[in-house]
Parts: structure tokens; sequence; C-alpha cells
């Protein structure tokens, strides 16, 4: 198993609005994505692009706001207020490689694999078996986003 580059750094925000705001006022950002509800994950999602070297596209930052209470997002926030880093998420050529590698480490996966915000497969490693945090690990999209 070979681990690609960092796709993203999803970032829990009780206010996607507020949070593009800060990012294009203060962090000078300027490539938004239009937010899209992710009922699957109980989420709602909004992609902030950085720029990369020689005009490629950068790490994003996923913005994700609770859809309901009853969202992962809305625990996490609960802790954390404000919002904050919630988890990274890496890229690998072949999900099921990738979980069949972190398996046979004695890592724990949590929950089944399904498609995430980019509509490639995802699944998440324990934050304990990780050094402390959330991963997210997503099969390379075809379409290079």
């Amino acid at each position: 198993m070979k681990l690609g580059r960092l796709n993203h750094i999803g970032v829990a925000t009780p206010s996607i609005e507020e949070s593009v705001r800060y990012y294009r006022d203060v962090m000078g950002a300027t490539s938004f994505h239009k937010p899209f509800d992710l009922e699957a994950q109980g989420v709602k999602v909004c992609f902030v692009d950085t720029p990369g070297e020689n005009g490629t596209n950068g790490t994003q930052i996923e913005l994700i706001e609770p859809l309901g209470e009853g969202s992962p997002i809305a625990k996490f926030l609960e802790k954390n207020p404000a919002g904050g880093q919630h988890h990274l998420c890496y890229e690998v050529e072949d999900i099921e490689d990738a979980r069949s590698w972190f398996e046979g480490l004695g890592k724990r996966i949590l929950g089944p694999t399904r498609l995430g915000a980019h509509g490639t497969p995802i699944f998440f490693l324990h934050p304990k078996d990780m050094m402390g945090q959330l991963t997210e690990i997503m099969e390379t999209a075809k379409n290079g986003h």
C-alpha cells in the first residue's frame, strides 16, 4: 500500500457561511465550491481550494457543518463550539487494498467503506490508532478532484 497526497483537511464549523467569509477575508482564499448536503454522513460540505505548485491544485480545506442533531459533527461542536480541525484525508490508489493494509496492521476502521464528498470510496481510521488524529482514507478521484 502506498500513501498518496494529503487531499484535504476537514474543519468542523457551526456555520459554513461564516467560515467562507473567514477564509476569504482573513486567509485570502479565492476559490470556493458551492456548499452541498452530504446526507449519508449527516453534514453540509464546502471545499476551499488552496493553490499548489506550478499552478496545480493544493490541499483543500473541507468545511463541514452538521445537518441536524444526529450529525457526528454536532457532537464534535458540542466539545469545540468554535469548530476546528476534525480530520486529515489521504489519497490511495485502491481503497480495498488500503483497507486490508490497515486491518492487517490492527488499525480500527470506523464503519464501512462508503462514498465521500468527492464521490469516491472512503473510510475512517480511529484516532487512537493514528497518533490521535481522525484519519480519512480516500480512493484517488479519477477526474482529478
